[in-house]
């Protein structure tokens, strides 16, 4: 199967998993064992599993859990959900119990494939009707048919309510959104991209694998992003393209190693995405490293890319996470209309690769979309040559590390504690991840409650990720009118 720069991909994962277990060669690579997975050697593992959960009656479009780091048991896992007609349930690793338990919960999974590294994980946070399941099994099941409008995915995020909410991806849509890196990143079948990224999160998910499936190349996986090691991976693993946030791009920039002459000479580019990534952090990678990075922009409900800068030696605008590839990008007003170019709006998106909808969740799906174009809450401008430049967000996020972290997780995680009467979880901009997590807290008369009870509270119930990297204590939070807190007000008012 062939990638079409000018048509989104036909059929399923499944599909073209087969397409590319005949055409044969590496899948994976993992520079950390050593060990490589082929295309052949992981369609047969992926079918296997598949087989397994037919067989324990698990239905079509049924979620399955899949708890595990980057490894080939979770490749083999995410693959196998997908060649059984079921829906891939990636569990984020750094979420903390709550919200990994209410991913569970709200999913109906009633199985999970769970690595041995997140065993006691899995039992902290398990739902009762949750079953651990192995990858291997003896079963010749017959499985169910699978079509391109199939669910395909269901990936939890943040809202700004703090309830997390449940993506659903097709077939179709996971595809067109490896297409989307693809055809922007002009990758081919002796391209390997280096997956350092979650594959639990869209971007390692979307970008990496499914942009190697779709191109017809492969990549280097390894367990979790290593500063010192980078370079070398990269080289033992014959790595020719890598996807990155720019805390990683940060990291490499500050960090001591270097890439070898040979592997500066393989890696024809490094994409950075998730967040903004600062104009002074490129020019100096760039600088250093004689490595180009290509600045992106996408959404968990985009199966990842909607904007790129095109590749060198065409015109990447520093700032800007460029135009879009394989789907449409408009800036509109606040009652749908296009605004012209330079002038302030909000983004929004329309093509193949945007979510089906969000699980159990009809109204929150209605409020996305707007006349065909998903509203993504974030603010920009677009030039005349169509790249866009991000102003603002609509929404309270925090961005930290290129990760969504909703304020009101870490509202409720501070409320839990008996001696807090007001809370509010706020963003600081901060070098290294973009922004960082901080609080305010009113608490009551004569209590000895101090910030660092505080954040060990907010990292057993939310993760450590997300819990503030310092709390303030105030005797009266900003409120407007309604009494309501004004979370946006709290940078401000609290010095630095």
């Amino acid at each position: 199967m062939k990638l079409d720069p000018h048509r989104p991909p036909l059929g399923t994962v499944r599909d073209w998993l087969d397409a590319r277990a005949e055409a044969g060669g590496v899948a994976v690579y993992f520079p950390e064992t050593g060990t490589d997975l082929s295309w052949a050697a992981l369609r047969h593992d992926a079918r296997g599993f598949a087989q397994t959960l037919t067989a324990k009656g698990v239905v079509k479009g049924e979620s399955v859990a899949v708890i595990a780091p980057n490894s080939a048991e979770a490749v083999t896992a995410f693959y196998g959900a997908l060649y059984g007609g079921f829906r891939a349930t990636m569990i984020n690793l750094a979420a903390g119990r709550d919200a990994i338990s209410y991913a569970l919960e709200h999913s109906e999974a009633r199985f999970a494939f769970v690595h041995e590294s997140c065993a006691a994980l899995f039992e902290a946070a398990k739902s009762p009707s949750t079953e651990a399941v192995g990858l291997t099994g003896q079963s010749n099941a017959l499985l169910h048919a699978v079509s391109p409008d199939d669910h395909a995915l269901l990936m939890y995020t943040s809202g700004t309510t703090g309830t997390p909410k449940g993506v659903v991806h097709t077939h179709a849509s996971l595809l067109a959104g490896g297409w989307t890196t693809a055809i922007a990143h002009a990758l081919n079948p002796q391209d390997r991209g280096f997956c350092v990224l979650p594959i639990y999160h869209i971007n390692g998910l979307c970008v990496s694998v499914m942009g190697s499936l779709v191109s017809g190349g492969s990549l280097a996986m390894v367990s979790r992003f290593s500063a010192s090691r980078f370079w070398t991976q990269a080289e033992t693993g014959g790595v020719t393209w890598f996807s990155a946030v720019p805390t990683i791009i940060s990291h490499l920039l500050h960090g001591e190693a270097d890439p070898s002459a040979q592997a500066k000479a393989a890696i024809r580019f490094g994409r950075s995405a998730s967040s903004a990534l600062a104009v002074e952090t490129q020019s100096a990678f760039e600088a250093r490293f004689s490595i180009p990075i290509v600045e992106t922009m996408g959404l968990t409900e985009t199966a990842a890319q909607i904007l790129s800068n095109p590749l060198p030696p065409a015109t990447r605008k520093i700032g800007s996470p460029g135009q879009a590839y394989g789907c449409e990008v408009a800036i509109q007003g606040p009652d749908g209309t296009a605004l012209p170019a330079d002038t302030e709006g909000e983004i929004v998106v329309r093509g193949p690769n945007t979510l089906l909808e969000y699980l159990k969740n009809p109204e929150a799906t209605a409020a996305t979309f707007r006349n065909g174009w998903l509203r993504t809450g974030d603010l920009a401008k677009m030039d005349s040559d169509g790249y866009v430049f991000v102003t603002g967000r609509l929404k309270e996020l925090i961005i930290k590390g290129g990760e969504n972290v909703a304020p009101r997780e870490v509202d409720e995680a501070l409320y839990s504690h008996p001696d807090v009467i007001e809370a509010a979880a706020f963003a600081r901009p901060c070098a290294s991840y973009g922004e960082r997590i901080e609080a305010a807290v009113r608490i009551r008369e004569g209590s000895d409650l101090n910030a660092k009870a505080l954040i060990a509270l907010c990292a057993e119930r939310v993760g450590a990720f997300k819990a503030p990297d310092a709390v303030h204590f105030l005797n009266e939070l900003p409120k407007g009118p309604s009494g309501k807190i004004q979370r946006l007000k709290l940078a401000d008012l609290i010095p630095v």
